[in-house]
């Protein structure tokens, strides 16, 4: 029989509720005013780009720690994981992180990892890294690293890395044991079969379960049967093992005859090499191993709910000490794809660079995009842990990546789409000194020097070929504030290239008062970069800039299919970029910001060795322009910057 909970509903009902149960009430509201707190601090940031008008007197900031951080530690002390706590309150707190080695890991699992990590440190506990690597099918060495790495960059240490396979012995000793208990048999049937024996194919005419034949074999000739799969009596598919769990009127799907062994002859396996050619399924392997180590709290998404009964039901019968299992409502982003399958689709027809594109949701294309590890943390604390699914719109995701780095990393001035700018009535040698401010009012992260000469760079989108009265910023007669210059210039005339039709250089006048004028305030201020070969300015960069790879917010019921729904503009690349003198120190003092796993020593991981933050730590804002970092692929004669997040939400996403 189903397991009831204490108010004699099934576990199968539970979490049939549980994983069609939406966002409650109270989470709406949140990203209601998370996206008006997020359009309030844009609307700060934008210098009268897109409002042209000229900058308030800004009002007292928000603190930096009040700005980005809740208390870290607030969905342990509250809410569902205090009441798990509450439900086992062992006193040697003992969780796990259990990742199949078949591919990258994706948003969805930092919350995982947040949680099992997070839960055993907050206690004092320990957690374990254990790779669930029961098929070798599957499984490449080069995933085994990318899990370790994440794990170290979020700025976690496992207490212990294990392998499912250091149990292959153990578990096969409680596979004999269970078939000697009565507990599982040998069957020979193929895969029609067994459909049929749950009930047949056909949803609208289903029959009722029936025992398979080899169900009543003796447990003699199971055994040795079991004993000859393993040394090679038949080939893949042609028999298994399977758990006698099945009373015939559960209607948990997990507790029917599920499958405890099958043959893999092929590829050998990454540890044990050919000595195996059967492997325990993750239903007979998770609880076993999880048994093994102690594990105290073994926290699950509400997937497994249903599989609740067959890991109690299992360590019950070979009569091994038994974790708690408990499941919480897992993560997911729409507006994406988190499919293995589709993402290799993307890779192989060339839509997407690699594994760690930016514009994917995996956590090594986030690491590359810049996104902080500790904005994700940040993240995943702010939504909290229920046992409702949480579908999160990308844009809510992003919200919460640029609040975080809106304190959290320094300003520059950088031009992604170049125009040059002669101030023809400053002399040829005219260059002074400007002072600017790395961080944002009240939080002090320093500052530096740039040049202002006779030559800059605007944006190209800050000039207009006609004036208009609706157009504060540069065009033919009207004048600009330039930011952190005294005195705002005025355009005088342009040329362009005849063959792109392109303005290709601006010639413009500095407006600086005669003694005894007035000075006039410009109606809005645009950021420049100036030419300066004694300061080594511009510093010339290539900016990728990156959007939504798809148009709406469910590619996957896009016809024919989600590939139909990819944007042709989730990419701009600007080679010729032109960054400010500052960019040098920031990347000289990097991690911007030193949290989670990215400290400016390196962290250490659990193998002992200390992984140096990446080129992605670079990190900052350009000003009026949006979130950027240094790219992997970028060398001594090649900047590449990554557009993290811009200054506002993807006006291209659809709603």
């Amino acid at each position: 029989m189903a397991e009831p909970s204490s108010n004699g509903v099934s576990l199968a009902d539970k979490a049939k509720d549980m994983i069609e149960e939406v966002l409650p009430t109270r989470s709406k509201k949140q990203e209601k005013k998370d996206k008006k707190a997020a359009e309030k601090a844009v609307k700060k940031e934008q210098y009268a780009k897109d409002e042209n008008v000229a900058p308030k007197k800004a009002s007292k900031p928000v603190s930096t720690e009040a700005a980005v951080e809740r208390d870290p530690d607030a969905m342990f002390k509250e809410g569902w994981l205090d009441e798990v706590r509450k439900e086992r309150p062992a006193k040697d707190v003992c969780t796990r992180f259990p990742p199949e080695p078949n591919g990258y890991l994706h948003i969805g699992h930092s919350k995982a990892i947040a949680v099992n990590f997070g839960f055993a440190r907050y206690h004092g506990g320990k957690c374990y890294l254990r790779f669930d690597d029961t098929n070798p099918e599957k499984e490449e060495e080069k995933f085994f690293t990318a899990i370790q790495d994440i794990i170290t960059w979020l700025g976690f240490k496992p207490y212990k890395i294990t392998y499912s396979s250091d149990n292959f012995d153990r578990l096969y000793d409680l596979a004999e044991k269970l078939i000697q208990r009565d507990g599982a048999y040998m069957c020979e049937c193929n895969d029609e079969q067994i459909k049929d024996q749950r009930g047949g194919i056909d949803e609208k005419n289903k029959h009722p379960r029936y025992a398979c034949k080899h169900r009543d074999r003796p447990v003699e000739e199971s055994l040795a049967e079991f004993r000859a799969m393993r040394d090679g009596k038949y080939k893949p598919k042609e028999a298994f093992l399977r758990m006698k769990q099945d009373d015939f009127k559960t209607g948990n799907p997990q507790m029917w005859d599920l499958a405890a062994y099958r043959i893999i002859d092929e590829p050998a396996h990454h540890r044990t090499g050919k000595r195996w050619r059967i492997y325990p399924t993750y239903d007979f392997t998770h609880c076993l191993c999880d048994s093994f180590e102690g594990i105290t709290h073994s926290l699950c998404t509400v997937e497994f709910i249903n599989s609740r009964e067959s890991y109690e039901w299992l360590c019950d019968t070979v009569e091994v000490y038994k974790p708690m299992q408990r499941e919480y409502g897992r993560l997911n982003l729409t507006g994406t794809i988190m499919s293995k399958r589709k993402i290799a689709r993307l890779v192989k027809e060339g839509k997407v660079f690699d594994w760690d594109d930016p514009r994917l949701y995996t956590l090594v294309a986030l690491r590359r995009r810049g996104v902080p590890p500790g904005a994700i943390l940040s993240f995943i604390n702010e939504l909290g842990v229920t046992t409702a699914r949480t579908n999160i719109q990308t844009i809510r995701f992003e919200s919460s990546v640029r609040k975080y780095l809106e304190m959290t990393v320094p300003r520059l001035m950088v031009i992604i789409d170049p125009i040059k700018v002669i101030i023809d009535n400053l002399p040829e040698d005219h260059e002074e000194e400007v002072e600017n401010a790395f961080g944002p009012k009240n939080v002090d992260m320093g500052s530096h020097t740039l040049p202002f000469t006779r030559t800059i760079y605007i944006e190209r989108d800050d000039f207009r070929e006609v004036a208009s009265k609706d157009f504060f910023r540069l065009a033919p007669g009207a004048s600009v504030g330039l930011l952190k210059v005294t005195h705002p210039i005025t355009c005088t005339s342009f040329q362009k290239d005849d063959a792109t039709g392109q303005v290709t250089e601006i010639h413009a006048t500095y407006d600086k008062p005669v003694e005894g004028e007035t000075f006039k305030k410009p109606k809005s201020y645009i950021h420049w970069v100036a030419e300066s070969s004694k300061h080594n300015s511009p510093i010339r960069v290539e900016a990728r800039v990156f959007n939504s790879l798809f148009k709406s917010e469910n590619p996957e019921a896009v016809e024919p299919d989600f590939m139909a729904d990819i944007r042709e503009d989730s990419l701009t690349v600007y080679p010729n970029a032109v960054a400010e003198v500052g960019l040098t120190e920031i990347q000289r003092r990097a991690p911007w910001p030193e949290q989670a796993g990215e400290t400016k020593n390196g962290t250490e991981d659990a193998h002992g060795e200390v992984k140096k933050p990446g080129p992605e730590s670079v990190r900052f804002q350009a000003m009026r322009v949006g979130y950027f970092c240094v790219d992997r692929e970028t060398t001594s004669e090649n900047i590449i910057l990554n557009r993290i997040v811009g200054l506002k939400e993807d006006a291209g996403k659809a709603a």
